[in-house]
């Protein structure tokens, strides 16, 4: 298994129109997290203009499949996304466990 980060630019008009999708958007997500694909998902703030999801999967296409799925993407309030593989190494989820400081 590996972590994606899921990287989402918003379109300039992505408030006004999310109420709209809100609620699809909000399900397809908990629906991923409930399968144990997402891992952690949220909008950044101040400016709102990018979202984090973290996907833990076999390959990208955990990612892929999401961003295919969601209403944002459909119907415009994401302007550009991009998927990246993320060497998690430390911490209590991470993937790729490396020695403690001074223990090799």
């Amino acid at each position: 298994m590996k972590h994606f980060i899921l990287f989402y630019d918003t379109a300039p008009d992505y408030l006004e129109r999310r109420p709209e999708f809100r609620g699809a958007h909000l399900k397809l997500a908990q629906d991923a997290a409930a399968r144990g694909e997402l891992v952690l998902a949220g909008a950044l703030a101040d400016p709102p203009d990018a979202a984090v999801l973290v996907f833990k999967g076999e390959d990208k296409s955990v990612a892929e499949k999401f961003v295919a799925a969601d209403p944002y993407v459909k119907n415009g309030l994401i302007a550009n996304w991009r998927v990246r593989e993320w060497t998690t190494v430390v911490g209590e989820g991470a993937l790729t466990q490396v020695p403690a400081a001074g223990q090799g």
